[in-house]
């Protein structure tokens, strides 16, 4: 959410990043709403004046005075009551309008309608290490080369018994799987390898709630927004069929529980940054993805993420360090995996309202013969905390509104496509990647 006065004082940049990120919302609008509310807030408070100064004034007055006044007064209360209805319906609206309101993108976040806007901005590979994107000659020899017709994550479930997306989609539905034996024990290494790597990071861990409220997901921009991905819980805790409680939902990622966490807080500036790692399954229903990646577990309703967040002082040049260590962190799991991947500079049309930059991180997957998401790393500013009301009091004793950024540390077992894939021998068994094998207890995956 933006400041309304940055609003007003900004008006064409705010224009410009509602049309770069394809939001529909009429700022014009906005603004004369925002005076419908202020020009009430003042009649009200002009009329709140008047009775508290014949409240003053009626003591002193005649018995017939008073009877005058009190039925002026009485004028007053009616007009007070119906400029409060009015208010309440303006300020429903204006309240709707601002929260779709979207962060002005930063001066390097590239133009462009969706994800074809995206910008390549790094490249690696075990064998070449870091690649500009521009030294085409090496990005082409980047991926996993092999002397047989690879096989994809699929078929090598399947015939290594690893994957069960059959027995899956019958016991869950659509996007439905197993994960079993060895896949099992490369998951949870995966997990435990992140929450260590956090650890030396001097990060906080949590197991965060996975059942949150709808503050937690309007406060990390989930709602409005991403509404037709979030599962809602049918019975929430009701006691019985006339007991009413609030909705509850299913987090897609463990970012609105770790925001929530210092909802309504006023931090210490000496204790920034605050760096969160929370580990939780996460939900997603991936309505909007209709038709895509139907096969295999790329695009799943339910997975585990281990996920960081950090909430630092608002100094932009601060965050964007903070945006890249995230980022870094993010590309230390894929090197200690040895896997190749490439980092994406995310495009206006492609990032979502309240994020101010963005990375993705797309990790080589062979049958797919191109490059899957495995990461994302976002800086949004201030956008977040003023939906939460987070902020902090600095040296001068000034409070303000905090900056916050997220980042995937490894999400599985979509990570397990990449492995699998980009591992696998001759004789169809599956290489563990070194950094695993003494929490796997073995070096390859053979078939029984």
């Amino acid at each position: 959410m933006l400041d309304i006065k940055f609003i007003r004082d900004n008006q064409e940049a705010v224009k410009k990043a509602i049309t770069d990120k394809n939001i529909d919302l009429d700022l014009d609008h906005l603004l004369d709403v925002d005076q419908r509310r202020r020009s009430l807030l003042t009649e009200l408070e002009s009329l709140q004046a008047t009775k508290n100064q014949v409240s003053k004034e009626i003591p002193k007055l005649s018995p017939e005075d008073k009877k005058v006044k009190l039925l002026e007064m009485k004028e007053v209360d009616a007009k007070s009551d119906e400029l409060k209805t009015q208010l309440k319906e303006v300020l429903k609206e204006y309240e709707d309008l601002m929260a779709i309101t979207p962060n002005i993108p930063s001066p390097e976040t590239p133009i462009g309608k969706n994800d074809e806007g995206n910008v390549p901005w790094s490249y690696w590979s075990p064998q070449l290490g870091q690649v500009d994107p521009k030294d085409t000659d090496k990005i082409a020899q980047i991926p996993t080369k092999f002397d047989f017709e690879p096989k994809d994550h699929i078929t090598l479930g399947k015939e290594l018994d690893l994957i069960d997306t059959e027995a899956g989609v019958k016991t869950s539905g659509f996007r439905g799987y197993y994960l079993k034996n060895e896949a099992v024990l490369l998951h949870y290494a995966l997990i435990w390898h992140a929450i260590k790597k956090m650890q030396e990071k001097s990060f906080n861990l949590f197991t965060t709630p996975v059942l949150v409220r709808d503050f937690a997901l309007f406060g990390s921009g989930h709602f409005p927004f991403g509404k037709d991905e979030i599962y809602q819980i049918g019975n929430p805790g009701k006691l019985s069929d006339n007991d009413t409680r609030e909705n509850q939902y299913l987090a897609g990622t463990s970012e609105p529980s770790l925001l929530a966490y210092h909802a309504d807080k006023i931090l210490d500036e000496k204790d920034l940054p605050i760096k969160m790692c929370g580990i939780s399954p996460c939900f997603r229903s991936e309505v909007g993805s209709y038709g895509k990646d139907t096969k295999g577990i790329y695009r799943i309703h339910e997975f585990m993420k281990v996920e960081q967040v950090v909430i630092c002082k608002a100094d932009i040049l601060e965050s964007d360090k903070w945006l890249e260590s995230m980022r870094e962190i993010a590309q230390e799991m894929l090197m200690d995996l040895k896997l190749p991947h490439r980092v994406l500079n995310i495009c206006t049309g492609d990032m979502g309202a309240g994020k101010y930059k963005m990375y993705d991180i797309e990790t080589w997957m062979p049958a797919r013969k191109n490059y899957g998401e495995t990461h994302s790393d976002s800086n949004l500013t201030d956008w977040q905390a003023r939906r939460l009301n987070i902020r902090y009091r600095d040296h001068e004793g000034k409070t303000k509104y905090a900056y916050t950024l997220n980042n995937t540390v490894i999400a599985s077992p979509r990570i397990l496509i990449a492995i699998l894939e980009n591992y696998q021998q001759k004789d169809g068994s599956i290489v563990i990647p070194e950094v695993l094998r003494p929490l796997v207890g073995k070096d390859v995956i053979k078939k029984q």
